[in-house]
């Protein structure tokens, strides 16, 4: 009876500790979409470019807020466990990361992540969502190419 209390005690505080640490996963799974359409600002307003003007300063004061937001946001959720995926250079892994193409190249070994189309999230040690990516393969050599037309 004594083992019996003592396993249940010791499942019990597993299962609090596993609540604390991954209870706030589905709020998570919400706030990694969010996440993306700012980073998405941020890399169209970095793409435009600044001209002159007084729209242009008002511009750059709307940016300069999203970066600060941005910013705060990758702190907070680092600070809770959640880390986003980056996976470009490393090898294919199908736990984290998920082909959406594969592209033929010399450049990069077969099976290296060469494009991330859309990055993941990991809560601690659990997938929020994967990493879209794009991978390498090996390009087709042109006699291959022929017999696959004939």
């Amino acid at each position: 009876a004594m083992a019996e209390t003592e396993n249940m005690r010791r499942r019990t505080e597993r299962e609090m500790q596993s609540a604390r640490k991954y209870g706030h996963t589905s709020f998570a799974r919400d706030l990694v979409g969010a996440i993306d359409n700012l980073a998405r600002a941020i890399g169209v307003t970095d793409k435009s470019g600044s001209g002159k003007g007084g729209s242009d300063d008002a511009l750059q004061a709307i940016l300069k807020g999203i970066e600060l937001s941005w910013t705060e946001i990758q702190s907070v959720i680092e600070k809770h466990g959640i880390k986003r995926i980056d996976p470009v250079g490393e090898k294919f892994d199908y736990n984290f990361h998920q082909a959406m193409f594969e592209l033929p190249t010399n450049d990069h070994a077969p099976g290296m992540v060469v494009e991330v189309v859309q990055h993941g999230y990991v809560l601690h040690d659990r997938l929020l969502r994967p990493a879209m990516v794009g991978v390498s393969k090996t390009p087709d050599s042109p006699s291959q190419e022929l017999d696959a037309q004939a």
